[in-house]
């Protein structure tokens, strides 16, 4: 299985209060590039992170932090945040993980990209580091049930439906309606979350043993070739995921 390479992450301070939050951060995440405003370069004490100066406003850089990191964290107020980043969003697909860090040190929040991206779950790691509170709102994270467009990205599985099924199957799994979920190869370690698999996720590990009219939706994992009369009878129900070969 291919290795999963490590997110380029960047610390961006712009205040006193945050510099000094960003630098404690920093000595904590060895590979991290810390990104200060001009006027703070001068001051900075030695540390091991790469440093990146920012030459005019944070604005005029928002650009190139968005092509050169996946994680992006701020110690900028969640509102001037926003403002920022709004030019230059893209897609889901595309966007870098955006976290918002408060001066103090308090609350972790993920603003773009939290679940596709990343941010939620570097989000809860960045606020185990600092003995902050992460605040979450992706609803399969805040439900802790399934997330259907990335459940086992970290195990090399593709997921394979059109975009309108992962959305409505998204829907029904977060709405907690009656999900089939069919293994029938790959890594068996696709839950990771500390708590249990939630009680309207039913388990097969054959297609055949599952009786269509009574779930909402099926997730299935699997290295058949599917019919397209499959995915017309199932309609916008059906999400299908590809485990890397040799993987059982």
């Amino acid at each position: 299985m291919k290795a999963i390479q490590e997110p380029r992450v960047v610390l961006v301070a712009i205040t006193k209060h945050g510099l000094s939050q960003a630098l404690q951060l920093a000595a904590k995440l060895p590979d991290a590039h810390l990104a200060v405003s001009e006027k703070f370069a001068a001051g900075l004490p030695a540390i091991a992170n790469p440093i990146e100066v920012l030459p005019g406003t944070l604005s005029a850089n928002i650009g190139m932090l968005f092509a050169r990191y996946d994680q992006v964290v701020m110690f900028i107020s969640l509102g001037a945040v926003v403002r920022l980043i709004a030019p230059h969003l893209k897609s889901k697909d595309e966007d870098p993980g955006v976290v918002v860090i408060d001066d103090a040190g308090c609350y972790v929040i993920p603003v773009l990209s939290g679940h596709v991206g990343g941010a939620n779950a570097f989000a809860e790691h960045l606020a185990a580091l600092l003995e902050a509170q992460a605040v979450l709102t992706t609803a399969s994270d805040v439900g802790k049930t399934i997330p259907v467009d990335i459940l086992g990205r970290e195990l090399g599985w593709q997921v394979e439906a059109p975009k309108i099924n992962i959305t409505r199957v998204s829907a029904h799994v977060v709405n907690e309606e009656p999900i089939a979920f069919v293994q029938e190869a790959g890594a068996l370690n696709w839950w990771t979350r500390p708590t249990p698999l939630p009680g309207n996720i039913h388990l097969f590990e054959r297609f055949e043993d599952v009786d269509l009219d009574r779930y909402r939706a099926v997730l299935w994992v699997t290295r058949r070739d599917i019919a397209q009369a499959c995915w017309d009878d199932l309609a916008e129900r059906l999400v299908v995921y590809r485990p890397p070969a040799g993987q059982d």
